[in-house]
């Protein structure tokens, strides 16, 4: 299983980076409107930090000015891939840029059948929310689990990257039912990596290990 960080920050792609522990990027215009910086910029130095790819979000929804954007952003780098709403003219898009050679994922997904859909059309990741889903009062993850059932079955070459992981039970989860890809913030990282028995431990260990130089 593969971990995209959600973010725009430069500062922390780096960080996971050196830990191999980010193997892409996922972001979206809210995330690069909290920046300030620039967009274009901003998805330049992150293309820049991390070898694998970076989801970009534009701004268009017709298909028109969707795939103007596109091609924009995709000139940015080879790592570039362009992040889709569930919609048809995302669809329509996907058609489009697959043949020009630009990878595609479709987002906003919240059910098996758009996911059935989004890989049909040809997306190389399909994107499904699982916080929020949940918060819609069904489980996210199983959602996700039927979705890679499906896509096992028809051996569909879409990816599943699954966004709004809230807590690191979800990612657990997702990676028991075989999930590509999970996209987190920070936060979930940093709450993944620490175990009150790990800091237990450490402690123990120096304590000892002082006792014996004395």
């Amino acid at each position: 299983m593969q971990i995209y960080l959600d973010t725009a920050d430069v500062n922390e792609i780096k960080e996971y980076v050196e830990l191999g522990l980010c193997d892409g990027v996922t972001t979206n215009p809210s995330i690069l409107a909290k920046g300030g910086a620039d967009i274009r910029t901003a998805i330049s130095a992150i293309a820049k930090v991390v070898n694998g790819p970076v989801n970009v979000e534009p701004i268009a929804l017709d298909y028109d000015g969707i795939i103007k954007e596109a091609e924009e952003y995709s000139n940015i780098g080879k790592n570039i891939v362009i992040k889709l709403p569930m919609i048809k003219e995302g669809l329509k898009a996907v058609a489009t840029l697959k043949k020009r050679k630009i990878m595609t994922s479709l987002t906003l997904v919240f059910s098996p059948a758009q996911a059935l859909l989004a890989a049909k059309a040809g997306a190389d990741f399909v994107i499904p929310f699982v916080g929020r889903v949940d918060d819609g009062g069904a489980y996210g993850t199983e959602m996700v689990a039927q979705i890679m059932q499906i896509f096992q079955i028809y051996q569909f070459k879409a990816k599943v990257l699954a966004a709004s992981i809230r807590t690191p039970m979800h990612v657990i989860e997702l990676a028991s039912a075989g999930v590509d890809i999970v996209s987190v913030p920070k936060s979930v990282l940093e709450t993944m990596l620490k175990h009150p028995y790990t800091d237990a431990g450490i402690k123990k260990f120096l304590e000892d290990w002082n006792k014996k130089k004395t």
